[in-house]
């Protein structure tokens, strides 16, 4: 993997890497997600993101729209609750355009009143889609208990009633503050020469002048593990069994990370689909996702059953992790789940879009891209007796929160 990297001197960050398809990728990733909100402003990072495409100063929404479009390019963007990315895919002839667009409209949109109305309309019917959706609601839910008084806990849409309470002005104040070329990468991954993309980031976003960006996200309040159970009206029953895990400068991530891709990962040998649904036929999906943050990350399991199914499957995954807990991998098993991550992660690293977004959020984090080799190195070095005590911190009994709708 052939990576450039280079700083501009007004401090925005700049990572690209060659590629050899005529389709070029490129973005520009923000440190500022819905964590970064006020108490009372909830899913203003969101819609910020989603004003960025209603006008520049040199632009209208149409000519937005129509920009790369028209030459069967892509323009999109999303939110999480730490950074917000605007990226592009176009032919390789047309990257020029999208690297233009890109700094146009996340450095000088407008946030027209007209538009704002409009929008917050679009998100309330977004959110209405959400709560219509069980299985997507219930993670915002668990991480309202799980961080319970933090901004980590509040939905990255907002709820009808903050997107009320948001102004221009407040727009314009969140994205004055955060969309500062100091908290900005922009990562590209082309069949370009670095000198050739360094050219083009210093032409576009060179301009935009240094401002000192000194803020600091606020640690979320102690966890208080809870069991809670709601009542939905839903078919099945849905249930999630988590913690708070490990930060993304927490060494132990590694470790944490292969066992959560062993317990329900991707693959369909994973532990969770194999005990719920080869093996018991109790279930359609299950998954476990590690997620970390600056400063925490969350740990979850889930599965959605019919609810006369929903105590035999809780009982199962405890069965499972208290195995864990007091029984080593074996060497032979310990060999086949390494592997079988790190041919995952290859494969998804055969994508150029999703390369191009990890070298943007590697660069935010780490100032620095791991190579696969350094990642290999990593894995491969764990043992199982250091899986077994990120086991037995992580998934301990009394550690772990449950909710359940039914």
């Amino acid at each position: 993997m052939n990576i450039n990297r280079f700083t501009l001197p007004n401090g925005l960050r700049f990572v690209h890497c060659y590629h050899t398809s005529p389709v070029a990728y490129c973005g520009l990733s923000i440190n500022a997600g819905s964590r970064d909100e006020k108490a009372t402003e909830n899913g203003l990072a969101h819609l910020s993101e989603h004003m960025l495409f209603k006008g520049t100063r040199r632009r209208s929404a149409s000519a937005i729209n129509n920009r790369l479009e028209n030459v069967g390019g892509e323009l999109n963007a999303f939110t999480t609750k730490e950074e917000t990315v605007v990226h592009a895919t176009v032919l390789k002839s047309d990257l020029n355009k999208a690297v233009e667009l890109l700094a146009d409209i996340v450095f000088r949109s407008t946030f027209p009143d007209r538009e704002l109305v409009k929008e917050k309309e679009v998100i309330a019917d977004e959110i209405n889609v959400y709560l219509d959706n069980p299985s997507e609601l219930i993670f915002d839910d668990f991480d309202r208990w799980l961080f319970a008084g933090s901004s980590l806990g509040k939905p990255i849409l907002g709820t009808p009633k903050s997107l009320a309470g948001i102004t221009t002005a407040k727009l314009k104040a969140f994205v004055a503050q955060h969309y500062r070329p100091s908290q900005v990468v922009f990562s590209t991954v082309a069949k370009v020469s670095a000198k050739r993309m360094e050219q083009l980031a210093v032409k576009y976003l060179s301009e935009f002048p240094a401002v000192d960006a000194r803020y600091e996200r606020k640690a979320p309040a102690a966890y208080k593990p809870f069991q809670k159970t709601l009542k939905r009206n839903a078919f099945q029953a849905h249930c999630i069994i988590g913690n708070r895990a490990y930060s993304l400068n927490d060494p132990r991530r590694t470790g944490l990370a292969l066992l959560v891709n062993y317990l329900g990962g991707p693959a369909a040998n994973s532990r969770l689909n194999t005990l719920l649904r080869e093996q018991n036929g109790l279930v359609y999906v299950s998954d476990a996702t590690y997620t970390p943050y600056d400063d925490c990350g969350t740990v979850t399991l889930y599965f959605g059953a019919d609810k006369a199914s929903l105590n035999q499957c809780v009982d199962l995954i405890q069965k499972e992790l208290a195995s864990l807990r007091t029984k080593a991998f074996g060497v032979a098993q310990l060999h086949r789940i390494k592997k079988q991550l790190l041919g995952q992660l290859l494969i998804s690293a055969d994508n150029a879009e999703a390369q191009m977004l990890g070298n943007a959020k590697s660069i935010m984090t780490y100032n620095d891209v791991e190579t696969f080799e350094q990642l290999k190195a990593k894995i491969d070095a764990l043992t199982a007796g250091e899986l077994q005590d990120i086991v037995n911190e992580i998934f301990a009994p009394e550690c772990l929160s449950t909710l359940i709708y039914v």
